[in-house]
């Protein structure tokens, strides 16, 4: 199926600030399934192989859209740079909850959408976002949790967490770009004031729709222990288990091929696979 792409959308949130997302449309005259995918930590959504997956799900139908939470660290100008850390130590849970409701009703008003038909697809944290936004939102039919957490409380602990609420910030090495990013102790007191809310397990209890839950068993940074609960919580949703991936499915930063990693693929089958039914 043909589709168009539209490229950084600036979507402005007055709760946060403005973002960017990318919408990648089926040419289509029918109504068209909504697909909103989170990315995690110290993700963007130009990040490695996310746009051949976007593309993929657009060939078989489904308006998908991706997006920059608003304070991950990268900028209207710059959005596949982290190039505003000051924003990154800044970003807490509900910053981002925020902006995912935000991109829900955007996009759910566009005239080509099924707004009864809106999917939530989340990587790693982003897992973790999708799971409490598809239990607080009626709009969402389906969820997917793709290498996703099982709980959002991952703060330092013992001695490391005594000297970040001493300090007041913590900072964490990105291998890859080499960078220290800092996380303010707001971030952990956002936590503590919205602990209820951010629940995934009683989230993932409470969610009425389908779930899919997919996970590598050579994940390196989210165990796959994570997935099983995620699964035994639920109250409808599939567990698939893919042998051999890691957490990101094989795709890395940069990725220079033409085509998704191998095990990309099949997530992406397995995704589209669940939501076509």
């Amino acid at each position: 199926m043909k589709f168009t792409i539209k490229k950084n959308i600036i979507l402005e949130n007055p709760e946060t600030k403005p973002f960017l997302a990318d919408a990648f449309i089926p040419e289509n005259r029918e109504k068209l399934p909504l697909v909103i995918f989170c990315h995690g930590y110290k993700g963007y959504k130009d990040w490695g192989a996310w746009d051949l997956m976007a593309e993929k799900f657009a060939e078989n139908g489904f308006f998908f859209v991706k997006f920059n939470f608003s304070h991950n660290g990268t900028t209207l100008e710059k959005p596949a740079d982290f190039a505003d850390l000051e924003s990154f130590g800044e970003n807490n849970y509900s910053k981002e909850l925020s902006d995912l409701e935000f991109v829900i009703d955007y996009f759910s008003q566009d005239s080509r959408v099924d707004a009864e038909n809106i999917s939530l697809i989340g990587h790693s944290r982003g897992g973790g976002i999708a799971i409490i936004k598809a239990n607080e939102n009626i709009k969402i039919k389906n969820l997917i949790a793709l290498a996703s957490v099982d709980s959002l409380d991952r703060f330092p602990k013992g001695e490391d967490f005594i000297n970040w609420k001493r300090e007041e910030v913590y900072f964490s090495n990105n291998a890859r770009t080499r960078q220290m990013m800092p996380h303010y102790f707001q971030f952990f007191e956002d936590f503590e004031n919205n602990k209820s809310h951010f629940d995934v397990e009683n989230s993932m209890k409470i969610f009425s729709g389908k779930t899919l839950i997919i996970h590598g068993n050579l994940d390196e940074a989210v165990d796959y222990s994570s997935a099983e609960n995620l699964h035994i919580w639920a109250k409808n949703s599939t567990l698939k288990l893919i042998e051999g991936a890691n957490h990101t499915f094989g795709a890395k930063e940069p990725w220079t091929e033409e085509k998704l990693p191998e095990f990309l693929e099949k997530a992406s089958e397995e995704c589209i696979k669940f939501m076509s039914v």
